[in-house]
């Protein structure tokens, strides 16, 4: 029995060195294949086992990153996810670039000048690229956190335009007057952007008009009100209203309140009103006053000069 314990003992230690020494010892030698240049410390050394782990931490970087881009965008919607390839290519290229100089310090090369030129480089790029950065940015936030739609009325230096088109560093929207306007996903994070559409597709609309003072208020509100009724393109309910405003300088000034869907065509809802109110008025002999100013004239006697009567009597 102890001879038998003995026999396998032995088997094992030789099976361990056959495999150690022949089996493994051979890849070792396999993989330390490959160029080397000089001497010492200063010898570079490229070897197959080098570019093996090159490939495999390849391979691993661009499988991990497409994981996180299908795990991050998976609720997003198809459109919203082709955004974001450029974004998790970018990243890729960065990993690549910095595996090639780990690869090449593990080689042997001297990669100091290499960092030190490449961080000046990064620095001026990050400078001059700044606000392309910032748009990237904006444009992620945007897409992620849903703040603006395609088609949503939104108001941008004094322009309303309807978006019809969200880029990761671009948004495109069209204005009034069949424009196209050009807005950097980073003014809606750094400046106020009025988005009328946010919350709802309603928005409420006026529009605004003086009377001669001694005019008939009450049938100037039934005017109004009857127009806003009958008009094309105003909701029903909430049901539109007048505002008596205030007392102005040359009329009294009214107010028509009403709510529509469609704000970005209401310029053309409220031109209609404008001619429909003129007529009605004319009818009613309400008049729209033109502003009116009170100019007091004084009449007052020549100046003289008393030293100038005296020298006269002399």
């Amino acid at each position: 029995m102890v001879k038998v314990l003995i026999m396998i003992q032995d088997t094992q230690s030789k099976v361990e060195e056959i495999i150690e020494e022949d089996i493994w010892g051979g890849i070792k030698e396999f993989l330390n294949l490959g160029l080397r240049y000089g001497e010492g410390e200063n010898s570079i050394n490229i070897t197959i086992g080098l570019l093996l782990l090159v490939t495999v931490v390849f391979l691993l970087t661009g499988f991990v990153l497409k994981w996180l881009r299908i795990l991050l965008t998976q609720r997003m919607e198809a459109e919203d996810k082709l955004k974001f390839i450029s974004v998790f290519k970018f990243i890729r290229y960065v990993v690549y670039m910095v595996v090639i100089l780990l690869t090449m310090s593990a080689a042997g090369i001297d990669i100091t000048l290499l960092l030190t030129a490449s961080a000046a480089l990064f620095v001026g790029l990050g400078l001059a690229l700044q606000e392309l950065f910032q748009d990237v940015i904006g444009g992620i936030f945007i897409i992620i956190d849903k703040s603006l739609h395609v088609g949503d009325i939104i108001e941008v230096d004094n322009k309303v335009g309807k978006v019809f088109e969200i880029k990761l560093r671009t948004t495109r929207a069209i204005t009034r007057d069949d424009k196209v306007i050009i807005i950097p996903n980073h003014k809606f994070i750094s400046d106020i952007i009025y988005n009328y559409t946010q919350n709802h597709k309603t928005t409420r609309e006026q529009v605004k008009i003086g009377i001669a003072y001694g005019s008939d208020v009450v049938m100037a509100t039934k005017i109004l009100e009857s127009i806003a009724d009958g008009q094309n393109g105003i909701l029903k309910s909430p049901k539109p209203f007048v505002i008596f405003e205030d007392f102005g300088d040359s009329a009294l000034l009214f107010s028509m309140n009403f709510y529509t869907l469609d704000s970005f065509n209401v310029p053309k809802i409220k031109s209609e009103m404008r001619y429909k109110l003129d007529a009605e008025f004319r009818k009613n002999n309400i008049s729209i006053p033109f502003p009116q100013r009170d100019i007091h004239i004084i009449h007052q006697k020549p100046f003289q000069d008393s030293n100038a009567n005296n020298i006269e009597a002399k």
